[in-house]
């Protein structure tokens, strides 16, 4: 098709037509309308904005071009901005480190000092030996649109294999390189996404999955097909690689291995989609010094009924968690020399509280559980035996636990709103926790008070929601209140702490975040709830949240945003389209907007398992339904919205934003802005530290100009 673009030659500064940021008429780029029509099992379902999912189109360039100048021209002109960012850069500024790890004998952990780009990477010999830096992706990058994705070191000291991606993008190319002498080998291995790195005992190499090779103009859009695993040699070439395992009857299925930590067992899932429910095998690698990567494979799950996650090996016996008619998911032991299901022996059973988290260490197992939304964290026996309870911090977050199957010891990661992400180390000798590094951003969390209450949703289901605020906070309806939601693929949204929202705190904002059905919170039975044809669960426990805010006089509908990202940017679009009247500000960012072509591109297929397709006569109205772009009605007043994306986003393609964006601006009935913030070099997750917080300030000033919320400079005193 061949579309003509025409975009208005006064941009910028002239694009402002009145006279407060709050309330502003923008002169939006021109957006070209084409023909284009789908048939939908006999519905005619017109898609004008088609053009727009081309992301290598001159006119698709030109169309972002003019966007981002109107946008950044908006966003310039907004009181407050440069204090807000000013104050995101001082509260980013302090050292945070990520969970460490042992491998090879030392310790591994990503150590940001404040304000770098990315975070190097550290080893030690111990916990109290001074750390070295192994890998700086800084001195790889120095603007930060290469992302050091993942590092895997080899069990025998050698070697490190790390990930690169460029802007960040799902898609890796694995390096190696020699640690004693830091010197990159030759080894270079492309086109894995979605996978691991996993090394064999000896050091020798390293299984992954791979995809067939891209064509180059079509690398960060196309459809994903035929995922195998493979196992690398070091010092060869890629084409020398083995190939391990694929299923050419499962070609949209994703595939992976990882080895145990005694190095005897391969073990290899594989999943249709997002769910957690995987088929799963076994290799017996024999001698850890000699291993036979080609060992054959053998079938311990040949039905996706459940999910079934190994945790390790004793010897002969896998331990696994797993769902199976344990919706909030138990341990189960499998004997390997005699691995028929009907064997299998329950360790721990299914409890009152979800199993979010569970590790293999020497004494038996580490268990992170949710306990309504919040984490306990409890050690077991190998028989199953409640032993003790760790003591947390306080009310909170498990971020991670790492621990080894031949060692005592573990690390764990805590946080919560008004306490900033800590590494701790227990010592299983002492039974205490000591803080890895100490966190010190400066923010007061004194000041504040975080609170759990339970709505009542539209069907009467109760709902979690945590709220930050004030301690001394009025609840007389006129707090400028952010409103934070996931609701879905099995995801806990519990509550973290986060630099963004400390500096929204100390401008007197509340920030509250809802447990809405589909995500994890609550087991398998909470995710069903929230999946499919049921999906307007999800969207209606968000509604319900707002309405609570409301109801009880923590905000007043001028005065409250919805925030959500890739899934979550689904649910703000589809609720800001269904109760525009309940919200200020809509912040959808990644979204998935395009409901009846999302599994066109890159690997959308996948989520066919939490969404179903147009494809399906039976989902194609309920999608249709709710769906952001097809639901956008011309003439309606809708909150003021930014919408943000990124252009090496290559699981939620900006398409979906671009599409999005122009329906709504076509449509806009007031004079409420309706703008896209399109990154440059960033993908659906990934940042450097800089543009994290530019990105930040532009949300927060676009929220609190369009709240009418006055911004104050901060003094910056630690607590």
């Amino acid at each position: 098709m061949t579309t003509a673009l025409a975009v208005s030659a006064v941009l910028a500064a002239g694009a402002l037509l009145a006279s407060t940021a709050a309330a502003q008429r923008l002169a939006y780029p021109a957006t070209s309308r084409g023909t284009v029509e789908d048939d939908f099992h006999g519905t005619k379902v017109a898609d004008p904005y088609r053009w727009l999912e081309d992301q290598n189109a001159k006119a698709t360039a030109d169309w972002v071009s003019a966007q981002n100048a109107v946008t950044f021209s908006y966003l310039g002109t907004l009181p407050g901005r440069e204090l807000i960012k000013k104050r995101l850069t001082e509260l980013t500024n302090y050292a945070r480190v990520s969970l460490p790890f042992i491998e090879g004998g030392r310790l591994f952990f990503r150590e940001n000092s404040g304000l770098q780009k990315q975070s190097p990477l550290f080893a030690a010999r111990s916990i109290t030996d001074r750390a070295r830096v192994v890998l700086d992706p800084n001195a790889i990058s120095a603007d930060g649109s290469t992302a050091l994705a993942q590092v895997a070191p080899s069990p025998d000291g050698r070697y490190l294999a790390y990930a690169l991606s460029e802007g960040g993008a799902d898609w890796q190319r694995i390096v190696v390189r020699e640690l004693a002498t830091a010197r990159d080998l030759a080894d270079t291995v492309r086109w894995m996404r979605f996978s691991g790195i996993s090394w064999t005992k000896d050091g020798g190499g390293f299984f992954y999955s791979r995809y067939p090779e891209r064509p180059r103009g079509d690398v960060l859009s196309m459809a994903l097909r035929d995922q195998k695993l493979y196992y690398h040699r070091v010092g060869t070439a890629q084409g020398a690689d083995q190939l391990i395992f694929e299923r050419p009857d499962l070609p949209t299925w994703f595939v992976g291995g990882r080895v145990t930590e005694d190095g005897r067992w391969l073990f290899v899932t594989m999943t249709e989609g997002t769910d957690p429910a995987n088929l799963l095998f076994v290799a017996d690698l024999g001698n850890p010094g000699r291993p036979n990567v080609r060992a054959p494979l053998t079938a311990l799950v040949e039905q996706a009924d459940a999910d079934y996650t190994p945790l390790g090996t004793v010897g002969s016996t896998l331990y696994l968690r797993t769902d199976l008619n344990a919706p909030k998911r138990k341990i189960v032991a499998v004997d390997l020399r005699h691995p028929a299901r009907n064997g299998w022996r329950t360790v721990i059973p299914e409890g009152a509280s979800v199993i979010e988290g569970s590790d293999l260490i020497k004494s038996g197992f580490v268990i992170s559980v949710l306990a309504d939304v919040k984490s306990e964290l409890r050690l077991y026996g190998h028989d199953g035996t409640l032993r003790s309870r760790v003591k947390l911090p306080g009310i909170g977050t498990v971020t991670g636990v790492n621990g080894r199957a031949g060692a005592a010891d573990f690390f764990y990661g805590f946080t919560s709103p008004l306490y900033p992400t800590t590494i701790f180390h227990y010592a299983a000798a002492t039974g205490r926790s000591t803080p890895f590094r100490s966190a010190r951003p400066v923010f007061d969390p004194s000041k504040y008070l975080t609170r759990q209450v339970f709505y009542p949703s539209k069907d009467g289901t109760k709902v979690p929601m945590f709220i930050t605020s004030r301690r001394d906070v009025r609840l007389d309806g006129t707090n400028p209140t952010m409103l934070y939601a996931y609701g879905g693929f099995n995801i806990s949204t519990q509550p973290t702490f986060s630099t963004s929202v400390a500096m929204w705190l100390e401008q007197g904002g509340v920030y509250a975040s809802a447990n809405l059905r589909g995500g994890g919170e609550y087991g398998e039975a909470w995710h069903q709830a929230g999946k499919r044809e049921k999906k307007q669960n999800v969207f209606d426990d968000f509604i319900a949240a707002a309405e609570y805010l409301i109801r009880e006089r923590w905000t007043g509908p001028a005065r409250l945003a919805i925030r959500g990202g890739s899934n979550g940017g689904l649910l703000v679009g589809a609720v800001m389209e269904q109760r525009p009247d309940l919200f200020g500000v809509a912040l959808p960012a990644v979204g998935v907007m395009d409901m009846l072509r999302y599994d066109e591109f890159t690997g959308g297929k996948a989520w066919a398992t939490e969404y179903g397709s147009s494809r399906d006569p039976a989902m194609f109205p309920v999608l249709l339904a709710y769906s952001p772009l097809h639901n956008v009605k011309p003439g309606t007043c809708y909150p003021a919205t930014l919408v943000t994306t990124a252009d090496h986003d290559d699981r939620v393609v900006p398409g979906h934003s671009f599409k999005f964006t122009a329906a709504l601006q076509a449509a806009q009935g007031c004079d409420r802005p309706i703008v896209i913030r399109v990154e440059t070099m960033g993908s659906h997750g990934y940042r450097p530290t800089d543009k994290q917080i530019a990105e930040q300030a532009d949300l927060y000033a676009f929220t609190a100009a369009n709240l009418k919320m006055p911004i104050a400079s901060h003094s910056g005193v630690t607590p």
